[in-house]
């Protein structure tokens, strides 16, 4: 029975090998010339001028969430529309599938209606 995993043990090996190789290689062949820049907290060399934690503009983010709603809308019309011949063909589904699309697509309509009067998508 232990020999039906035997294949996944190796690819799972096979994995961590590739994972760790390159860490353990660069630790050990890479120079070490560390300096005061190097060290310092700061990527871009110098001290950073305001304080980490400021504000970000809200709309960032409300761009981002419809984007990511929209393309979810992707993910679910997609499918739907690969089997859309079966759909047609079955004559029981046939105006169900296309009427529940309908639906879907109205109710993605009046969001990105509702998001463009609110003014989510203008960006200044």
């Amino acid at each position: 029975m232990l020999e039906n995993y035997f294949p996944i043990f190796v690819f799972v090996l096979i994995g961590i090998v590739f994972g760790v190789a390159p860490v353990i290689t660069g630790t050990l062949v890479a120079p070490r010339r560390p300096n005061e820049e190097k060290l310092s907290p700061y990527e871009c060399g110098f001290d950073a001028f305001e304080d980490a934690r400021m504000k970000f503009d809200v709309r960032y983010y409300l761009i981002s969430i419809l984007f990511i709603l929209f393309d979810l809308e992707v993910a679910f019309l997609v499918p739907w529309a690969t089997i859309f011949k079966e759909i047609a063909q079955t004559d029981s589904v046939r105006w169900f599938g296309f009427i529940e699309m309908l639906v879907f697509l109205a109710i993605l309509l009046v969001g990105y209606v509702y998001a463009w009067a609110r003014g989510a998508l203008d960006w200044e």
